[in-house]
């Protein structure tokens, strides 16, 4: 895995600044410790970090084409590299690595924009084309590996692995995009395009830039790929009977490396299932890692240690203490704007166990949005099958009156705690879901934000990202729009920027098989009733691997990788919450009501309501903002 980063001055008006691209590079060392390389040209400049893995010797980039007028830099895997470069080589390229690198530049040779068409990956990467004056940015189907990007007032154009490349441009703009803001307090994270400035943005996934240095060609992204159905509902057996034959391949491809190779193991059922099929694909034990709690109720290593007995790999555990909360400080480098996934500590420690064993990991992440394992699933369709049985104009008032009048029980059985299911059931389909995905809630955002914010809003809502996503959801059932959805936004901007930047942070490189896109656009196809049947999630999933994993690691109720916040900020964090909350940047940001804040802390520390969610997404806020300050 690496790091890229890049310039493109418009009219080659003036030399790229070496200085200034070399800390843009050298920002991200961590991306790539084994190698750096730089290619200049008349008003272009790229970059790269180099995490060796495939082509130890000979994969040293900046590389080039036969004629050394075409350079590509590149942050990923292409899995089917050696068929691309047989292929290739058939049509007259010639190559002088063994890197799966080199495929993709003789690929733009042979195919342009459609290069991207023949790669399976994880990828983000950039060419300069020097006969035609073209630069080529894209990014992979779906959105594995990050790519930012900023059209600077010069007109420039940089771009980088990560958003704090882009920060060591000194005419980056640093205005805050408000309606990030917005975004980040309903979701926890800020979904592409945006980033938390304006002006700055992620690529999305399954999109590319062609520009000229006049940036004239296309300016404005292009997208070559997205989730589509075929027409033909897979049925539960069908599903049943190729899924794990299916899945096997996809682990297959991703398991060529020249360095240490395992994989996590969490003992749920996507990564269990990851290293149950690893196991059948090589001759000696897997290497896995697991991280554990020590306090049960987020604790899943006995499962773990099962799968890891089962196929007797060599397991490697550690274990987080419930006060391990060292990390917070550091998750705003990490991560370089606000993001509120508490889970993001204890990925950081499971990298930091594999790095030490391993220098490629593959993870079960995408289990979940593919084949609806996720509970809250189950809970909008129930949601949904009432709505489909009230006219709107009697749900709304109804519901709506209930959302308002009904108290927030956060301290009652979960049957007690139908607040937000009142909220959702006054909604429409995907606006009831927008409020179940949300961590504050409308009401709960009107309150939080000054009437300064809200004027910058002019009427801007979060809602507004799931409507552009529904408008292009591959179908009307209403299970495969939520997927979609989730796909869309909670996937790549939550788990997979997690991974990508936890990984990262400890030079290891992350594989993601069920997020291949060709077992993706298969399972996709999945009847619903065959994904979620009854109250079980993931249905046919775990039908297909009854043969190769224990009953109770199959069935056994979901847990999650989540940490005791509750506590936290009523004991150790306490003070430290207030402080950043309630004095400082927060207050001088303008952005926040001063009165809420203060409600939410005291009503938290008194036992009177679990608003530790609502807290955390404030703190890393707040820690962002004093970064960015600095």
């Amino acid at each position: 895995m690496c790091g890229i980063a890049g310039i493109l001055q418009p009219q080659n008006t003036t030399p790229i600044d070496k200085s200034l691209l070399a800390r843009m590079n050298g920002i991200q060392s961590h991306r790539g410790p084994d190698d750096d390389g730089f290619f200049y040209g008349p008003g272009i400049g790229l970059a790269h970090r180099r995490l060796s893995i495939i082509d130890l010797s000979g994969g040293h980039q900046p590389l080039f084409n036969e004629d050394g007028n075409v350079c590509v830099v590149f942050n990923g895997e292409i899995y089917n590299f050696q068929e691309l470069a047989d292929e290739l080589v058939a049509k007259g390229h010639i190559f002088k690595t063994h890197s799966d690198t080199e495929t993709i530049v003789h690929a733009w040779e042979e195919w342009g924009t459609a290069c991207v068409e023949h790669f399976r990956g994880m990828f983000a990467f950039a060419i300069w084309d020097q006969p035609n004056q073209q630069l080529f940015i894209a990014r992979d189907r779906l959105g594995i590996k990050p790519l930012f990007y900023s059209v600077l007032a010069d007109g420039s154009l940089i771009f980088g692995s990560e958003l704090k490349v882009l920060k060591q441009h000194p005419d980056l703009p640093r205005a805050i995009d408000h309606r990030a803001v917005e975004d980040y307090f309903t979701f926890g994270y800020i979904p592409e395009p945006k980033t938390i400035f304006e002006g700055v943005f992620k690529l999305e996934p399954g999109h590319y830039l062609l520009l000229d240095q006049q940036l004239k060609l296309t300016p404005k992204p292009v997208q070559y790929w997205d989730i589509t159905l075929s027409g033909q509902s897979l049925t539960l057996e069908d599903t049943q009977r190729e899924l794990a034959d299916r899945l096997k391949e996809a682990v297959k491809v991703r398991m060529v490396a020249e360095v240490p190779l395992g994989a996590f193991l969490s003992g749920g059922v996507d990564s269990s299932a990851v290293v149950a099929l690893m196991s059948e694909l090589q001759d000696t034990p897997v290497n896995t890692c697991s991280i554990g709690f020590d306090v049960k109720a987020f604790n899943e290593t006995e499962y773990a240690q099962k799968v890891a007995d089962r196929y007797q790999t060599n397991h490697h555990s550690g274990t987080v203490s419930q006060d391990d909360f060292d990390l917070i400080d550091k998750l705003a480098d990490l991560y370089d704007e606000p993001y509120a996934d508490s889970s993001a500590m204890p990925t950081y420690r499971v990298c930091e166990l594999a790095r030490k064993h391993v220098t490629v990991a593959l993870s079960g992440d995408g289990g979940d949005e593919l084949l609806a394992g996720y509970r809250r699933y189950r809970w909008h369709l129930n949601e949904d099958s009432v709505r489909n049985k009230l006219p709107y104009r009697l749900r709304r008032p109804l519901f709506g009156f209930l959302g308002k009048a009904y108290p927030k029980l956060d301290w009652a059985p979960r049957f007690l705690r139908a607040k937000t299911t009142f909220q959702s059931m006054a909604f429409d389909s995907v606006e009831g879901y927008h409020n179940t995905m949300s961590i504050m809630r409308q009401d709960a955002r009107d309150a939080l934000f000054s009437d300064q914010l809200k004027q910058k809003l002019n009427g801007y809502s979060s809602l507004e990202v799931f409507r552009h996503h529904e408008g292009s959801a591959p179908s009307d059932d209403p299970l495969k729009k939520i997927q979609y959805i989730d796909m869309k936004t909670y996937l790549v901007g939550d788990i997979l920027t997690k991974v990508d930047r936890a990984s990262m942070a400890h030079s290891l490189e992350v594989r993601v098989p069920l997020l291949d896109h060709k077992f993706v656009e298969w399972a996709f196809n999945a009847d619903s009733k065959a994904t979620l049947q009854g109250s079980e999630g993931k249905y046919c999933f775990k039908k297909s691997l009854e043969p190769h994993l224990p009953h109770d690691v199959l069935y056994r109720k979901k847990m999650g990788f989540a940490v005791p916040l509750v506590q936290w900020f009523r004991g150790p964090l306490r003070e430290k919450l207030r402080e950043s909350l309630l004095s400082g940047i927060m207050v001088e940001c303008g952005l926040f009501n001063q009165d809420t804040m203060t409600t939410l802390i005291d009503q938290h520390a008194s036992g009177r309501r679990d608003n530790s969610a609502a807290l955390w997404t404030l703190m890393m806020f707040a820690a962002f903002m004093q970064k960015n300050a600095a």
